[in-house]
């Protein structure tokens, strides 16, 4: 285990999501190509996803391409596309199987290339039964297209005599939705300086810590995601209530509603 691991105090996230922005600005700044501050990303996002092992964070969730990138400069696109490729087939995925990580990709995998799509699920098959950290990667996802593709699936496994208004609930509708499987975020971080969730995980940063950070994801290192980690042990949780157990009375109510639909 790493020093700053060690030094770990107070409650540690369960979950956190970040949103990885910045690598255009630093590759900017360094008057470098696009694709040098994406190649330079990809590498920081290997060693936060190890420091997230080492601190025995169990979910980590990564905003890697959203819905709108794709209406970026095409040759910016297809340079993603290539590293994405890149990184898929790299002996990094194998280091962090052997650190025992398990990787999801989220989001609508339909739109890459059939290259892509065998890569993702090559991925996702090697590392299934790895029980140290669930990584999901966000690709083309967006948290808009997630709620929406929640409840078409909700609707189209409804008998037909249903009533659809009665079994759109939150506790029926989330079961449907990409981070289904995992607690929602307890932490989301963003670097790069700016103020909002860029449509990553609408439904489930309902009651997550924000933290945002002016640092460009390339520059992004295991002290910044410690400071982070450290942010977030400082505070309060209130979920909307007086303290933290209002969080467990939220959970019990949409337990409630699942087994009175069951």
């Amino acid at each position: 285990m790493t020093t700053a691991a060690s030094q770990v105090t107070g409650d540690l996230p369960r979950h956190v999501a970040i949103i990885m922005d910045g690598n255009n600005r630093w590759a900017k700044a360094r008057q470098l190509k696009p694709q040098d501050g994406h190649s330079r990303g990809a590498e920081v996002a290997r060693k936060i996803v190890a420091a997230c092992v080492d601190r025995n964070i169990p979910y980590l969730a990564l905003f890697a391409f959203s819905s709108e990138n794709w209406l970026r400069p095409q040759t910016e696109v297809r340079a993603l596309m290539a590293l994405f490729l890149k990184v898929l087939r790299r002996d990094e995925i194998i280091q962090l199987h052997a650190m025992g990580v398990r990787i999801r990709f989220i989001g609508n995998r339909s739109s890459f290339s059939k290259a892509l799509q065998k890569g993702m699920l090559e991925v996702e098959k090697r590392t299934e039964a790895n029980l140290k950290t669930t990584v999901f990667v966000a690709v083309d996802y967006g948290g808009r297209w997630d709620i929406a593709q929640a409840v078409s699936r909700l609707v189209a496994e409804l008998p037909s005599e249903s009533d659809i208004a009665g079994a759109i609930t939150a506790a029926n509708l989330h079961q449907y939705t990409s981070l289904a499987e995992a607690p929602d975020p307890d932490l989301c971080i963003r670097t790069g300086g700016e103020r909002r969730l860029s449509n990553f995980l609408l439904w489930q940063l309902a009651y997550t810590e924000l933290y945002f950070c002016d640092t460009y994801w390339p520059d992004f290192n295991e002290a910044e995601l410690q400071l982070a980690i450290d942010d977030y042990a400082s505070r309060q949780r209130r979920f909307g209530g007086q303290n933290a157990c209002a969080h467990d009375c939220v959970k019990q109510q949409e337990n409630t509603e699942v087994l009175a639909d069951a």
